[in-house]
């Protein structure tokens, strides 16, 4: 019997340091646990309802397709005096005029656009736009252009079909010799695709897919063009763009040129060579919000620089 109480006071004792040990160690082992979880990346935001969250320059709700104070007599006259965002205006909605808002320090330019909004071009001819033009670089060997800055993505078009659906952000463009397509052709342009949620978030653009819709020949449109996949981008997530175009030497042969058009979003780079260089005869970029067969598109820029070397 004595024996039996010695062994089940030894087995208290063990129990009772076991517990203490554990409470007094408690704090520390939750900071070391929760500081596992620090470097993991954020949930997959098309699955998980509890990251869409309204920005807080993000236009909700019902709306019309023009407005008051988005009319424009012209596509450059409704400009604030000193735009944050480099560039010349091309308005071509009537839903809205460029503004801007500033959030944690960052002042940011807003580009909204929605369908069937264009009223400076003739009815059922050319896509709604808010986009900035920038200067043009010649087609001489080291000549380019580079645009730089962060974006925003909170809304792009949606008609149900991919073929029509998705907005641009930014486009390189480019004239050419020997005639063939637009008179002021797009070669690359960078397209935001949305992505839907899940439950609650059924409806909700929470991601998008960026591609870029690439020429294949001079001119190139419909049939004429690729389209990419580049990378998925959440919505509301500041995510850096570099776009470089220009010419240079081609290392397989010195007497060809090479006529690129190189972008890293992301971080991630995306080179690529434009047909037929020694067609080109311009470099140029514009970028905002362009394209939009159903709905409405947002598109927010910060931090833009353009650099041209001629």
């Amino acid at each position: 019997m004595k024996k039996s109480k010695l062994i089940f006071k030894l087995a208290s004792i063990t129990a009772l340091i076991i517990f203490t040990t554990f409470f007094s160690c408690s704090s520390e082992e939750e900071a070391s646990v929760d500081s596992l979880f620090e470097n993991l990346p954020d949930p997959d935001p098309v699955s998980d309802p509890d990251t869409i969250v309204i920005a807080a320059d993000e236009d909700t709700g019902d709306y019309t397709t023009c407005n008051s104070d988005g009319e424009n007599a012209t596509r450059t006259s409704n400009d604030l005096p000193n735009p944050v965002n480099v560039g010349t205006i091309d308005d071509r909605t009537c839903y809205a005029n460029y503004k801007e808002s500033t959030i944690d320090g960052i002042t940011w330019g807003i580009y909204n656009i929605t369908a069937d909004s264009n009223n400076q071009d003739a009815a059922n001819t050319l896509q709604p736009r808010m986009e900035r033009s920038l200067p043009v670089a010649n087609s001489n060997v080291g000549s380019s252009v580079k645009f730089t800055g962060d974006f925003r993505i909170l809304e792009v078009g949606d008609t149900g079909s991919f073929g029509s659906s998705g907005s641009y952000i930014a486009q390189a463009k480019g004239q050419h010799t020997g005639g063939g397509g637009s008179p002021d052709p797009a070669i690359c342009l960078y397209r935001a695709h949305p992505v839907y949620g899940t439950g609650i978030n059924a409806d909700k653009q929470v991601a998008f897919d960026i591609y870029a819709e690439r020429i294949l020949v001079r001119g190139g449109s419909g049939s004429g063009r690729e389209v990419v996949f580049l990378k998925q981008v959440n919505k509301n997530e500041i995510t850096s763009f570099v776009l470089e175009v220009g010419f240079k030497v081609d290392p397989s042969d010195a007497s060809k040129k090479i006529h690129y058009c190189n972008a890293i979003i992301g971080g991630e780079a995306f080179n690529w060579n434009i047909p037929d260089p020694e067609r080109g005869t311009q470099s140029k970029i514009r970028y905002g919000a362009y394209r939009i067969k159903g709905g409405r598109a947002q598109i927010r820029w910060a931090n833009t620089t353009h650099e041209r070397i001629q």
